[in-house]
């Protein structure tokens, strides 16, 4: 059996996420992770807040701090969320970390001996006004490809193009807003990625087939347009500095490289620091370094960030020629956008992930964005739609359900699992039907369909609502006692099979539904498809207890109160 190595796109460090963020990358890699650990297999799901770069740079000089004191901080404050969202990665690190420091300075001494570093004089943008010249995201401007008149001078964040900083119209420095910049001489590092163009395009053939269309066509179209060799180093006071043992002169000159170089590399250097922390029963490399055959590596990315994980990173792998892990699977997602518009971190605007637990429990978010993962294109977050989907799916279907269902068999019962007589052709029915959907649902997530689990995950929760309204053992206590005890029984087991199958994606519900049963060593962590048929798990004289209300319907109020707080459209 495969080892499962899940990493998802690293979160930058200049604030709290917003949803989109969310749905993008971690989410959907700990609902996967969730799977595969409760199917047996072996996962490590490593992520890290991505620390280097211009924005960090600027976050703290904006809050007055020490970049590092400003990367601690925002780092923990991060992390408290992703708790708060019940992401159980394996293990968070940090890019700043000494771990990154040493793999990302080996590689680029190893990319240089192979002859795939070259060292050039480049004309950069300076700013007099600043004393210094300006990394790219320090220029901003207007968009030479879609007239956004807030790119940065590495990447449009509307269009998604690449960019120099010299190509953006009206430049001004993002530092002081002066437009008084200059282009002036110095020396940089670059990654000569044209010299790898035809590995990393048999490489992407190779894979790009079991890909999602979206993945597979952004890799394709970067190649098609030929890659570029490019910088890797900047003028930055904050990142990994150039090995001085190598490069003297730009160590000394303070150079660090680009954020994009050593970004990927921390997922190496995260696996190192979760390991340096029990290094006699963890070993970081047999994850990382020639394991091809034995390690299936899956990644998570919005699609602004496909391009660096799909052709620059296999680039810089392939370079160094050293057997390092490339991934098998990227799970790439489309936006998730906040009535249309674009939710933005730097705008502050849509939901941000620390506001979303302020007022409902991470469940309630975390069904809805698996539910609507913009994976076949774009999907719009809007409070209508939030509401409506978490009093349908939540609180009618699944929350009604089981409060029902315990609630009535107790006042009629008592409060153990009732006995009945014999399974007759309902149950014989129902138990078929509940095989087929988690047959439909495993293989939704065996192929990381998120938005189709969610569907067969609901269709299970329906399926017990129809055989309830079917047996109705509030009409049949009235002439058939045993008849109606069995119903009960039998719909008790369903809530135990929901417990476990729906625990990848509502992690605390499916607890308190699993204790409210006291079920003796019940470590079951899959249901298999006879069990499903049988529904014979909780044994009659199996005490219960009713758990409470596990999801509260949205009113209209609710509905006013969200959308003035964060508005009802985009703007």
């Amino acid at each position: 059996m495969a080892r499962h190595l899940i990493t998802s796109a690293l979160p930058y460090i200049n604030g709290i996420k917003h949803l989109g963020n969310m749905v993008g990358s971690m989410l959907p890699a700990d609902v996967y992770s969730r799977y595969l650990r409760q199917r047996g297999h072996e996962v490590l799901y490593i992520c890290a807040t991505d620390e280097h770069g211009t924005p960090a740079e600027l976050a703290a000089k904006e809050q007055g701090l020490p970049v590092d004191e400003f990367c601690a901080q925002a780092h923990d404050a991060q992390k408290a969320v992703y708790d708060g969202f019940a992401l159980a990665f394996d293990y968070f690190g940090r890019s700043s970390s000494e771990q990154n420091v040493e793999i990302t300075q080996h590689f680029a001494r190893r990319l240089n001996e192979n002859g795939f570093i070259e060292e050039r004089a480049i004309r950069q943008v300076y700013s007099p006004t600043d004393g210094r010249f300006l990394p790219d995201r320090y220029v901003e401007g207007t968009c030479p490809h879609c007239g956004y008149d807030k790119a940065r001078g590495d990447q449009c964040e509307n269009c998604t193009r690449v960019l120099d900083p010299t190509d953006l119209i009206n430049p001004r420095s993002a530092i002081s807003g002066s437009t008084d910049l200059e282009v002036r001489e110095t020396k940089h590092l670059f990654l000569l990625q044209s010299k790898l163009q035809h590995e990393v395009e048999e490489w992407v053939s190779r894979h790009e087939d079991d890909w999602p269309q979206l993945a597979s066509s952004i890799a394709r179209k970067w190649l098609n347009e030929g890659l570029h060799d490019r910088a890797i180093t900047r003028d930055l006071d904050w990142g990994v500095p150039v090995p001085s043992d190598t490069w003297p002169e730009l160590a000394a000159e303070g150079k660090v490289f680009y954020v994009w170089f050593d970004a990927p590399i921390e997922y190496i250097g995260a696996t190192k620091e979760w390991s340096d922390l029990d290094p006699e029963n963890r070993d970081w490399k047999s994850w990382w370094y020639d394991v091809d055959t034995d390690v299936r590596y899956t990644e998570f990315m919005a699609k602004d960030n496909v391009p660096f994980h799909t052709v620059m990173f296999p680039a810089t792998e392939l370079g160094v020629r050293e057997p390092w892990k490339k991934v098998d699977y990227v799970k790439a997602f489309n936006w998730l956008t906040y009535y249309g518009g674009k939710f933005s971190t730097s705008q502050k605007r849509g939901v941000f992930t620390d506001q979303a637990l302020d007022i409902l429990p991470a469940d309630y978010w975390r069904y809805f964005l698996i539910a609507n993962a913009p994976e076949s294109d774009d999907s719009s977050f809007t409070w209508e739609h939030f509401t409506a989907t978490v009093n349908k799916d939540l609180a009618d279907t699944l929350g009604n359900f089981v409060n029902r269902v315990l609630s009535f068999s107790k006042k009629r019962f008592g409060e153990e699992v009732p006995a009945g007589g014999e399974p007759g052709e309902a149950e014989a029915k129902l138990g078929e039907e509940i095989a087929r959907l988690l047959a439909e649902y495993e293989s939704q997530m065996e192929a990381l369909q998120f938005r189709k689990a969610a569907a067969a995950l609901r269709a299970l929760w329906s399926a017990g609502n129809s055989y309830l309204e079917e047996k109705a053992p509030w009409l049949e206590i009235k002439t058939d006692k045993d008849g109606a005890a069995l119903t009960l029984r039998t719909a008790m087991n369903l809530i135990h099979l929901y417990a476990v199958v729906s625990e990848p994606f509502i992690p605390a519900t499916s607890a308190a539904m699993r204790q409210a049963f006291a079920v003796k060593d019940d470590t079951a962590t899959w249901i298999t498809a006879d069990e499903a048929r049988a529904l014979t798990t909780l044994t009659p004289g199996t005490p219960f207890t009713v758990p409470p209300v596990l999801f509260a319907k949205l009113t209209d109020e609710d509905l006013e109160t969200y959308k003035e707080r964060f508005g009802g459209s985009p703007e």
